[in-house]
């Protein structure tokens, strides 16, 4: 199911931060390898025997590639599912969430969501820099471009 009114869904943050944050707070970078799209996953156990529930957070890239980590990504709503053994997880309502678990997905969510608005909409320096460089470019300006270049070399050194 989707979980409504969490915050996150819209946030556009650089790749790299928001995988910090997300890790911080013990959700997981999805595996699957893609140049467009990126997906955390947060374990849930339940008090329900053989019953796992996990929240899972995806976003898309809206330039820059997932796979290089130099992505911006906008944030989707985040989805709650239950782990049925061993055909896979179930978004759907009809999986009856109960309100504790539901509040307790909300909570988590919550956790990433204001770390996450303070790179909200922020362009990252890389991007500024690849788009300042490519007009240097077009435009044969090279004291433009040596500076780009010393400022890219510097934003690498502190990474």
């Amino acid at each position: 199911m989707k979980l409504e009114g969490t915050g996150i869904e819209g946030l556009v943050v650089d790749y790299k931060p928001l995988t910090e944050i997300m890790e911080r707070n013990g959700f997981i970078l999805g595996g699957s390898w893609d140049y467009e799209r990126v997906t955390y996953d947060y374990k849930i156990p339940a008090p329900e025997k053989n019953i796992t529930y996990y929240i899972r957070i995806q976003g898309f890239a809206l330039e820059g590639d997932v796979d290089k980590g130099d992505a911006v990504v906008r944030l989707m709503k985040p989805l709650l599912g239950r782990h049925y053994y061993p055909h896979g997880v179930e978004y759907g309502h009809q999986e009856g969430f109960t309100d504790s678990i539901i509040s307790k997905a909300k909570s988590l969510v919550s956790k990433v969501v204001e770390p996450a608005k303070r790179y909200h909409s922020q362009v990252p320096e890389h991007v500024v820099l690849d788009k300042l460089k490519k007009w240097a470019e077009e435009n044969e300006n090279q004291e433009v471009l040596k500076k780009v270049e010393e400022l890219s070399s510097d934003s690498d050194r502190r990474i």
